[in-house]
């Protein structure tokens, strides 16, 4: 009789587990939905407090086939609109996977303000997290500094001549790390040493935490990548002190030299604060979207030896007409193959698999009420990898990005 009881106990518990979340989050909102026609996405919200966090980390970390996770939603609810609502990253959040809609949310600045669960991990006052004329104004900084044509020319010129060098080495050596170093230079004028290659084991123990649970409790990832922060903190404070008393900052020589000369319309700079917080996270962004890119662009080049072969050709037959000089900005519209391969690295890559907005005013999409409050999760990567949008899309394929393909696809 006993084990009656529990069996009922234990059943009646995980039926409120389950629901819980559904009770607390959705019951209001539908009785505010049925004043109106629209609905909430289908979905669910998972158990208190972690949510769906646990089959979310099923598809990621273990089975290691994150498309799934929406395959799976898609199979149950159906396509609908391209989103599902869920509980991730400890908030009620809906998972938007649809060129549509993820282009709706994206280019919807009054109503989707950027903002990570990890906020602390890349710092408040960082442009990652800050919004408006804060954000503009490092994101332009960054831009003139990495993406103008004459910057493009000068870091192609620097990153060539290290990159021929450390390949010879490869074989010899059987391990290389090339695009930290190359970060170290270009950000903070460092050559490689033991200071660049602390920052590198702290940045390897940070970047972990930037997508997972914000728990801070030992033994979490998000734990450990705080203490990691905290000690790239002091590290870059202490930098930022050195350069001041060695009054250094009389023109721009590296990123970190620009973030401490930037100023607005008034004449006033970043603050201290400011500067620590854009350096820690644009090495991140720097570090995490170029070494991710090469190390796929080496294995699917390795793997596919007809394009290896292909790309080899027009690369070969450019430096004998050439001369053997390296190639510069103004020559990378001219190698056609060359500019599909990239593309399809950056395809299969998938650097940033979703991004995160905070939903700053209800909206409504096609019928459909995204609550205010609420985080939307931009998943990226099912757009890239989802049959509907391009053919076999697991496959290595650069001839893709010939512009009939591409209308074929769009």
């Amino acid at each position: 009789m006993d084990a009656i009881y529990v069996g009922w106990f234990g059943l009646v518990i995980g039926f409120v587990l389950w629901w819980w979340n559904e009770y607390w989050y959705i019951v209001p909102l539908k009785f505010k939905c049925s004043k109106s026609a629209t609905k909430l996405p289908l979905g669910h919200m998972g158990l208190p407090f972690i949510g769906e966090m646990l089959s979310f980390l099923w598809y990621f970390k273990i089975v290691r086939r994150p498309d799934d996770f929406i395959n799976a939603k898609r199979r149950k609810y159906g396509d609908g609109v391209g989103m599902f609502r869920t509980h991730l990253f400890g908030v009620p959040s809906i998972i938007v996977y649809t060129p549509a809609v993820n282009k709706f949310v994206l280019f919807s600045d009054d109503n989707f303000k950027q903002e990570w669960s990890t906020v602390e991990l890349l710092g408040r006052t960082s442009m990652m997290a800050v919004h408006g004329i804060a954000h503009m104004r490092v994101r332009n900084f960054v831009l003139n500094a990495i993406n103008r044509p004459k910057s493009l020319s000068r870091i192609a010129t620097f990153v060539q001549a290290r990159i021929v060098t450390t390949l010879q080495s490869w074989a010899q050596m059987g391990k290389i790390k090339l695009t930290f170093d190359n970060i170290g230079k270009l950000f903070l004028s460092k050559e490689p040493g033991p200071f660049l290659n602390s920052l590198d084991k702290l940045y390897e123990g940070m970047v972990p935490g930037l997508r997972a649970y914000p728990l801070n409790i030992p033994g979490f990832a998000y734990h450990h990548a705080l203490k990691c922060r905290r000690k790239l903190e002091d590290i870059f404070w202490m930098e930022l002190g050195k350069r001041k008393n060695e009054n250094k900052v009389k023109s721009t020589s590296d990123l970190m030299d620009g973030l401490m000369q930037i100023e607005d319309g008034e004449g006033d700079k970043l603050s201290d604060k400011e500067v620590v917080d854009n350096i820690v996270s644009l090495v991140i962004g720097g570090y995490m979207s170029t070494s991710l890119s090469s190390m796929w662009a080496i294995y699917l080049l390795a793997k596919y030896p007809i394009v290896l072969k292909k790309l080899r050709e027009e690369n070969m037959a450019f430096t004998k007409d050439n001369q053997g000089d390296f190639i510069a900005a103004k020559d990378v519209s001219k190698l056609k193959y060359t500019n599909k391969v990239v593309e399809e690295v950056i395809r299969m890559a998938n650097v940033s698999s979703f991004v995160f907005r905070k939903v700053v005013n209800e909206v409504d999409y096609k019928g459909y009420k995204i609550p205010k409050g609420w985080s939307i999760l931009v998943f990226l990567r099912y757009v890239h990898t989802d049959p509907e949008n391009f053919n076999d899309p697991m496959h290595f394929d650069p001839d893709r990005w010939n512009i009939k393909e591409i209308a074929k696809s769009s």
